[in-house]
Formats: C-alpha cells, sequence, structure tokens
C-alpha cells in the first residue's frame, strides 16, 4: 500500500469520565502512519483539563503521534455540534491520503485491521469509494454483554479519504461530504468495540449528564435530586463469547463491573413488541427495516 494513512480523535475529561482513550490510540496505530490526538480544555488559555492530556503526552511518545489542544466552548449545546467541531479539528491536521477516525470509548481489534488496510487498498484502486463502513459491537453494563436491536446503530463510517472536504455531520456519529451530502462507502468485516456503556454506573452518570449539556445546555442534569443511573436488563442484550482487543486488557480488568445483566429481570417498554418484530425479520433476511444510514453504501 503507496497510500498514507491517518489516525485521528478527540477526547476531554478522559480520565474522569472513564474512556478508554489510550487504549483506543493504541489499537489504530499500527496501520497508520500518523495518529492526530486533540485534547480539549475547559478554558479558552488550555489550561485547565483533568489531566488527560499529560496522561496522554506520557504514554504517546514518539513522531508518530501528534498533538493538538483546543477549548470547548460552552454556548455550543445544540444537536451534539461540540463533538462534530471537535472531531473537525483534528480531522483538519490530517496529511495522508485516507484517514481513520476513532473515538474516545471504541477500539479497533488487531484481528481486523488487515480489513482495513484490504479496504484501503480497494479505495486506492476506486476512486468512487470515499469512505469505510464498520461493523458495531455496543457493549452494555460490562464487557461480557452487547447489545444488537433497531435502535441501535449496527454499521458507520470511520476511514474517509481525506482532501476532498469531508466532515464530521452532527454529533459525530458519522461523516458527511462538503454539501452535506452522503458519502459513498463500502462495507468492510472490520468491527469498532464500542464500550461507551460499559463503565460502572457511577461513572456512566457523570457522563450522562456531561453528554446532557452538548444537547440541551449547560444547566441541564444539575438539578438537585437526580437519580443514580442504574443498568436494566433491555431488549436485545447478547453475551459476548469473543474476544476483546488485546490492548483492552488492562482497562477490562480495571474496569469490568460484576453485575450479570442477564440475571435480571427483562425491561419492558412501549417499543419491545416492535422491536421483537423488526429484528426478528432482520434474523431471517439480514434487512434491517426502517435502518437510517449516514452513508450511501456501493
Amino acid at each position: 500500500m503507496s497510500k498514507k494513512i491517518s489516525g485521528f480523535t478527540f477526547i476531554k475529561n478522559g480520565l474522569t469520565l472513564g474512556y478508554p482513550i489510550l487504549e483506543s490510540v493504541l489499537s489504530i496505530e499500527p496501520i497508520c502512519d500518523e495518529v492526530i490526538i486533540n485534547v480539549g480544555f475547559d478554558d479558552k488559555d488550555l489550561q485547565k483539563d483533568d489531566g488527560t492530556y499529560a496522561y496522554l503526552k506520557e504514554n504517546l511518545k514518539g513522531d508518530k503521534y501528534k498533538f493538538v489542544t483546543s477549548w470547548w466552548d460552552p454556548s455550543i449545546t445544540k444537536n451534539g455540534l461540540i463533538l462534530s467541531q471537535q472531531t473537525n479539528i483534528a480531522l483538519k491536521e490530517c496529511t495522508g491520503d485516507f484517514c481513520m477516525y476513532i473515538q474516545g470509548d471504541e477500539c479497533v481489534h488487531e484481528d481486523d485491521l488487515p480489513a482495513i488496510v484490504k479496504g484501503v487498498e480497494e479505495m486506492e484502486i476506486n476512486p468512487a469509494i470515499d469512505g469505510l463502513i464498520f461493523n458495531y459491537m455496543h457493549f452494555y453494563g460490562n464487557v461480557d454483554t452487547y447489545k444488537y436491536t433497531r435502535n441501535l446503530y449496527r454499521r458507520e463510517v470511520r476511514l474517509v479519504r481525506n482532501h476532498k472536504g469531508i466532515k464530521s455531520w452532527l454529533d459525530a456519529q458519522g461523516f458527511r461530504a462538503a454539501d452535506d451530502a452522503k458519502i459513498k462507502a463500502r462495507l468492510i468485516t472490520a468491527r469498532i468495540f464500542h464500550y461507551g456503556w460499559a463503565r460502572a454506573q457511577q461513572v456512566m452518570k457523570k457522563k450522562i449528564q456531561v453528554f446532557d449539556t452538548f444537547y440541551h445546555g449547560q444547566d441541564h442534569g444539575r438539578q438537585e435530586g437526580v437519580p443514580e443511573f442504574q443498568y436494566q436488563r433491555n431488549w436485545g442484550l447478547r453475551k459476548f463469547k469473543k474476544t476483546h482487543p488485546k490492548v483492552m486488557k488492562n482497562w477490562i480488568e480495571k474496569n469490568r463491573n460484576p453485575i450479570d445483566l442477564m440475571a435480571l429481570q427483562l425491561t419492558l417498554d412501549w417499543n419491545v413488541p416492535g422491536l421483537v418484530f423488526t429484528d426478528s425479520i432482520e434474523a431471517v433476511t439480514g434487512f434491517r427495516l426502517g435502518e437510517y444510514k449516514n452513508y450511501r453504501r456501493i
């Protein structure tokens, strides 16, 4: 492969909120020629953070890693736009022909790196492909349980072609072209392991309160008497019986929750009958009814 791959990510208060950000970066590093890491701060002078910047600088040494710092403007509180803004700060610094994105609670399995490289090689040959679509594993409650159902996205673009104006979109779930059109992307077999909902309950409460401010304003969720977050056994939970990425070993040991969600009583929300119906169709046909796609699959 002759083309250059840039990895990129962003993070803010990663230590306080229990993000496996170091592991996220290390999981994509083997296929990247450079990795851009945008670390967010609470103040315009870029002095106030929770130690995440120093932690990453200490553990990610070498010319391959390029750090940028940014202020998270508290006035940006609509539709999670601060997340795409921060993603685009990192993306802008990428010099490679292709850009591999990873969020701070995501990880790539070492077994899937060859599939990513193969996908990039296909992009080199076919200029019509502007992105690669990855399959998602959403862990919930602990690292032994994942959630798979229609109301949770099963695929998303995580690698894009550079130098075409492609940008992170809305709350940074996916990417769009410069004119906001959906990009053409190819599905590959590689997986994104998403650990965002696999943290301890008390850490999840902090994370939820912080993310609510990105959508509803700085005062949202700060009222007295906010109940403790509790995991529940929801529809779509399944036991995970395969292996996690090797780089996640220490994080998993430190953050493993003892809770056994599958032993709890199933929470029957109003939408469960519909999910049972659509998930059953998908199980038989592979087709997901009403699936929202941030891309045009080719």
